[in-house]
Formats: C-alpha cells, structure tokens, sequence
C-alpha cells in the first residue's frame, strides 16, 4: 500500500502546479537554497530539505528547500543570489515550484555506508545526480564519509575515475606523446611544475598541464603562474598554446575537466576528508581528461608532509600504478623529501623568482635538483631517452637556454610580457627580518607554519605577499642572522604576519652547546 500510495503521489506532483512570485535576496547560501512559507508548503507536501524543481520561462535548477513562518509569505519563494542568477530573476518573476522524486543514488550512498561495493552503473547514478545538484550537501558529504570509513575497491577506483572524466570536456591535442606530472602537495614552494613543463616542452613532448589554485598552502601552481601571466582559459584556446608551444600551465578549474571533481572538492575540504579512492580518481581524472600517456607522480614524505612515512608512499605508489595501468596511463611514482621546503619564496611572486633564477641557471640548487630528477623520469618513461640519461638531459635543456626560452614563449601565449625577466615581476613595499636568537644549526623548518605566516602576509591573493627563506635544514647560523623576511603589499597585514610568531617556531635550531659549566 505504501509504494501504491507513494506512485500515486509521484503521479499527482507530475501534473500539480505551485507557483510563486520570486523574493530575492542578496545573499550567496553556499548552495542551491530556496525559502517558502511553512504553512503554503506544507498544505502542498512539501517540507525542510525536500528537493524541487525551480522552473521560470526557459530556465531551469534543482534547490534545497528551507521553510520559515515569516521570512516569505505565501505565494512568495525566497531566491537565494546562486538560485536567482542560474534562472536569471528579479523580484516578482514567477516561478513553478515542481516537487522532484527521491534521487536514486541515496540508495547507493547508503550501500556504501553498509560497507558494499558499488557498481559502474551506481557510482555514474552518483555523480550525474551530483552534476544536476539532485543531491544535498549532506548527503554527499555521507558518500565522502562513507568512502572515507569504508574505501573502495580497485574497480570502484577506476569507475569513479572514468565517471569523473565523462562529467566534463575533453582535451584532444590530435598530438603525441603526451606527458603529464603530478604532486601530492603538502610542501611549502616546490614550484617544480614551472620549471619541468618548459624542460619537457623544450624537448619537442607536449605536456598540457593543468593546476590547482591554493586551497590551505601559500600558493598553488596556478596562483604562481597567474602572477606572469592569464591561467584562466578556455579549453580551444589551451589547445592552441600546446599544439604550438607543446606545453602551458593553466589552472584547472576553468576548464571544466572532470567536472564533478570539483564539486566534490568542495565537500571534502570543510571534512578536512581526503579519501584515498577518491583523491586517487581525482588526480588521475584530470590526467585522462587531457589525454595523458605517460604521468609522474611525485609523492613527499616527511614530518609535516601529507603522507607521513615511506610504507604509507609505497602503498600509495603501488595504488596509482595499478589504476593507472588499467587507465591506459603509464605512470611513474617518485617517492621525495617532503620534511622541508623547495625554494627559497613561499608565496606566488617569490617562487616566480626561484623559477626564473633556476631557469636562467641559478639557483635554488633543490628547486632545480628536484625538477631536473622529476623532468628526468618523465623522459625516460616516456621513450625520449634511454634510462639513467634523464637527469642529464633536463639539465641540458637548462643549461642550454632552451627551458627559460620555452617558458618566455608560453608565458607570452597566455597573455604575460614578451621575454619576462626577474625584473617583471612584482616586489613586495613592507618586509620584515626575522633573526636568530641564538647560535645554532636548522634542524627543521616547519611547511605547515611558514605556510601560515605567508598567508598571513596576504599570500596568495596579494602576489607580492609570501616568506624568502634565508636558510635551510642543516645550516649554521649565528644569533642575530636573519632566518626569513616576511613580505607584504599591506603594513597592517605584514604586522598581522609577525604577531604569531611570538608563539610560533617555525624553523627549529638544534644548539651547537647544550650547556656550560666551570
């Protein structure tokens, strides 16, 4: 009786009408969020988080419903900004308010909650009603959590992973090989991309190579990239650059490349939740999404990494093989030093400096070191020379001038100056000297709190803004030398930046005399 009585109530809301008149506010919700009178929708059955389909003329969206007593009166329907500029309203516009069926993947959401596999056909049932906003935040935060607490399977992974590619475009170069790099992230600098992608261009391998923006770091490769040059591009426009200058460095999300992936980001984040199932579909997916066929994938191990120790890497290593394998992707993983910064600059503009200093043959000595071993590895898995030749063959294109010639050319194709140099790019107006209060040796310096000093600064939306490191594990210095400089385009944000660091250590000094005595 339940289902026959559920049937006819799908039947009756097929043909049933409810329009109101819009009621915008000003206001983003960080959702899809629609406010009715309580007791209007209640006498039309519907309640607190029902979802409805929103119709006005020729636009569509799918909204959340929140109920209030008072905030709208009947025959109104409060319109969040999202809502209103997806079916483009204003105040008064009518709008059908049609109730949507139950989504069919919250029965697959809770199959993984008990601990099942999904099918193919159940994980595509998932993202598609996630493409089409059919499901809530909290119940794809339930999916996150469950996959989080359960896992999932290979084939779950490689599932995934094809669904993820299939939710957005494509790139097709009509070229080949193709290359692609990857890192796990988690340390401070470490603008190894900029420097391996004109390395892999200049070498005639196309490498089109898609970024992130900062989410908790100072910088991600494309805010860093951003400060030379447009990173926000579309998908026949990148297409172009790489087919003419065999690379680019774009960010990612204005692509729409496996676009469900970043809808998924945006639940993860506020979890602080970084399933491994999903995190290794995430990263693969973008590769697929470009047509990669040959990726490296660099994993950094160490105190304040994200993966903390060499059998959590190896384990993880083993995974993206495997996956990687079934994807059609050769893949490669480096397991690297991830206890300290790469780089002198933390934060966009100073680690265009270290990209630009390594690429006119200078230093950092590790920015280079760790791009030239990564450039490397992508050479010989990808045919272009035999192994144990790499390492040599990246810094040839270095200490050739061709890598810093690619990178000028890619720079001005996505719209920076022609022939950048170190003078182009932007210099901070308030700097601050952090000094040693004691002789000692650098024992450690610590990615997570000079991230938050840099961001403290300003970093990464003021490019100038950031920390230039002064030392590095393993120095001497003496009371007095200066460790960092803080950098900022603000006076009042560098005096936001210092204050913590009467509580904080950030670079650690192991002493040289550990006491006296007479």
């Amino acid at each position: 009786m339940a289902k026959n009585g559920l049937h006819e109530k799908d039947e009756e809301w097929k043909h049933k009408h409810y329009y109101c008149k819009a009621k915008c506010f000003d206001i983003t919700s960080g959702g899809k969020i629609i406010v009715l009178n309580e007791a209007e929708a209640h006498e039309n059955d519907l309640y607190a988080s029902h979802r409805v389909l929103l119709r006005a003329g020729k636009n569509e969206a799918i909204a959340i419903i929140d109920l209030s007593k008072d905030l709208v009166d009947r025959g109104e329907v409060g319109v969040f900004s999202e809502v209103a500029s997806e079916l483009g309203v204003d105040d008064g516009a009518q709008i059908d308010v049609i109730h949507l069926k139950r989504p069919a993947s919250i029965e697959y959401i809770r199959k993984k909650m008990d601990g099942r596999a999904l099918s193919r056909p159940e994980i595509d049932a998932i993202m598609r009603e996630l493409m089409s906003n059919s499901l809530s935040e909290p119940e794809l935060a339930s999916f996150i959590t469950s996959v989080y607490i359960r896992g999932m399977n290979d084939d779950e992974v490689v599932g995934l992973t094809e669904s993820l590619v299939g939710t957005g475009q494509t790139l097709n170069l009509g070229r080949r090989p193709v290359c692609d790099k990857h890192c796990i992230g988690g340390v401070a600098g470490n603008r190894t991309t900029m420097v391996l992608v004109p390395i892999i261009a200049a070498a005639g391998l196309y490498i089109p190579k898609t970024s992130s923006r900062s989410i908790t770091s100072a910088a991600g490769t494309a805010d860093t990239m951003e400060t030379l040059c447009s990173v926000s591009l579309e998908l026949d426009e990148m297409r172009r650059i790489v087919r003419k200058s065999h690379g680019c460095v774009v960010w990612g999300g204005a692509l729409r490349l496996a676009s469900a992936d970043d809808k998924l980001i945006k639940i993860r984040n506020p979890l602080s939740l970084d399933p491994k199932g999903v995190m290794l579909a995430s990263i693969l997916a973008k590769k697929k999404s470009v047509g990669a066929e040959h990726v490296i994938i660099d994993i950094p191990v160490g105190r304040g990494a994200k993966v903390p120790d060499a059998k959590a890497a190896n384990t993880l290593a083993r995974d993206f093989l495997n996956i990687g394998k079934r994807l059609g992707m050769r893949v490669e993983v480096l397991i690297t030093d991830g206890g300290d910064p790469i780089g002198n600059g933390i934060g966009p503009a100073l680690e265009c400096k270290d990209v630009l200093s390594v690429l006119n043959r200078q230093g950092p000595e590790d920015l280079r070191d760790k791009s030239c071993q990564l450039a490397g590895a992508l050479f010989e898995l990808s045919g272009k020379v035999k192994k144990g030749q790499g390492y040599a063959a990246a810094e040839q294109m270095i200490s050739s001038g061709k890598a810093l010639s690619k990178f000028q050319e890619i720079v001005e194709l996505q719209g920076g100056k022609p022939h950048l140099k170190m003078g182009d790019i932007p210099d901070a107006a308030y700097k601050y000297e952090f000094k040693a209060s004691q002789d000692g040796r650098v024992s450690y310096v610590d990615n997570h709190l000079i991230t938050k000093v840099a961001r403290a600064a300003g970093a990464p939306n003021d490019k100038e803004a950031g920390i230039l490191l002064h030392c590095e594990k393993g120095d001497k210095v003496r009371r007095g030398e200066t460790l960092f400089e803080i950098h900022s385009g603000s006076e009042t944000k560098l005096d936001f930046a210092i204050k913590p660091l009467e509580g904080w250590d950030p670079i650690e000094l192991q002493k040289v005399v550990f006491s006296s005595m007479r």
